[in-house]
């Protein structure tokens, strides 16, 4: 079994390497280089998400003074960065350090002219990183939802849809406040799909929707009557605010899709597929999809299964977990009872971080649902309360890479061998 959880290990740091956010900016920048400033302008460099630190050092590198730069990323990524200013903020949920973090970004661009340009460097977490609430909203208003919509079930665009109306920097701000400088942003996508506007709830781009289609949203997702009622009151008297925004240049720079071939073509000893690049909503249903694609595979060869995207919990229990290890913990309770042979499935978020919690993920086989049961757990009850981590932890199966300085979703490998 440890050529197998090898075997997966390396295709998981072939999908976290080629999402490398340095190397990603790197090669855009010497494809397409940036044009001379004005005359008497700044680059005023700003970056925003788990891969702020990377990306602001290589744009450090190679985007030239005059500039001024601030770097706004989770606290296991942070760091010192000669030329940059660098704060940290909370994810998955805001806090004091995320509304600081929004204050600095908001007074940096109030500085900008029609002679400087704005470089924004954003990837995935930026949505709770930094955060300012729009107009009449509180942090605690913003958090309070946040709750909602991390326990709703709801997919990202729709969690996106919501926080960019109750935000004065998503969906768009950022341009608002840059203005009159142009925006040119280098975007590192977490989004299945790659929609930009989901990305960091979309500071660069047009939002998803209007308040109507929020307040919607939250209704048929039955989060409406516990949302704070200066969230409803917002929702209910807001215009589109964001009709018409100052143009910009967003480039996607890396994304899941990306990884998911680098993982392909690391596997070429195995009979290697793309099962789904879009394994998405409920991890219950997303392993159904899992064990089907394994029980259909061929027996006879080694298989390896590829998958990528980002799941949903529907969190009904107090447990600690996250969407890859309540995945990892469906798919080691299925595979026990359906598939046969040497198997060994990985999911794992490409951040390094699975929810509120120091594991990326999940790796289990055959044998973790009995060596749960084995520790004195009882992996059913743990399963039900969503606590996953606690489960995965009693079978020594949980995937820990720490911090990877990268965020492109999750992706999901299952390895079989012939028996």
């Amino acid at each position: 079994m440890s050529d197998l959880r090898t075997t997966a290990l390396s295709l998981f740091d072939a999908a976290v390497k080629r999402a490398d956010p340095a190397a990603a900016l790197r090669r855009q920048l010497a494809d397409q280089p940036l044009p001379a400033l004005q005359d008497g302008g700044r680059n005023i460099v700003i970056a925003i998400g788990k891969a702020a630190s990377p990306m602001m050092k290589e744009a450090l590198d190679l985007i030239p003074e005059p500039r001024v730069a601030l770097s706004v990323t989770n606290p296991e990524n942070l760091c010192d960065i000669p030329g940059a200013t660098t704060l940290s903020g909370s994810h998955p949920v805001p806090d004091e350090a995320s509304a600081a973090a929004g204050r600095a970004v908001i007074d940096l661009l109030a500085s900008a002219t029609d002679n400087d340009r704005v470089i924004a460097l954003i990837s995935g977490g930026g949505s709770a990183l930094v955060v300012a609430p729009a107009v009449g909203l509180t942090l605690d208003d913003k958090a309070a939802v946040n709750e909602l919509l991390l326990a709703s079930g709801l997919e990202i665009n729709d969690m996106n849809l919501i926080r960019q109306q109750l935000s004065a920097i998503k969906g768009g701000g950022l341009l608002r406040h840059a203005a009159p400088a142009p925006v040119t942003a280098y975007i590192l996508s977490d989004v299945i799909g790659d929609d930009l506007r989901a990305i960091a709830s979309g500071p660069s781009v047009a939002p998803i929707g209007t308040p109507a289609q929020a307040r919607d949203v939250m209704q048929q997702a039955e989060i409406w009557d516990a949302a704070p009622a200066s969230v409803q009151a917002h929702l209910d008297a807001t215009p589109n605010q964001y009709a018409s925004l100052p143009e910009a240049s967003n480039t996607l720079i890396g994304s899941n899709r990306h990884s998911l071939q680098s993982m392909l073509d690391a596997a070429s000893d195995w009979d290697a597929q793309l099962i789904s690049d879009h394994l998405t909503g409920d991890v219950e249903a997303a392993t159904q999809t899992i064990l089907d694609a394994a029980l259909a595979a061929p027996t006879d060869r080694p298989v390896a299964l590829i998958f990528g995207g980002e799941t949903t919990v529907q969190i009904k229990g107090t447990g600690l977990g996250g969407r890859n290890q309540e995945l990892a913990l469906w798919l080691a309770k299925l595979g026990a009872e359906h598939l046969t042979g040497d198997w060994l499935f990985l999911s794992g978020g490409t951040d390094g971080r699975d929810g509120p919690t120091q594991a990326a993920g999940g790796i289990v086989t055959a044998k973790t649902w009995n060596q749960i049961r084995k520790s004195g757990a009882n992996p059913d009850a743990l399963l039900a309360n969503n606590d996953s981590n606690a489960a995965l932890a009693a079978a020594d199966a949980l995937l820990v890479t720490g911090a990877t300085g990268t965020n492109v979703a999750d992706v999901q490998i299952f390895l079989r061998r012939p028996s």
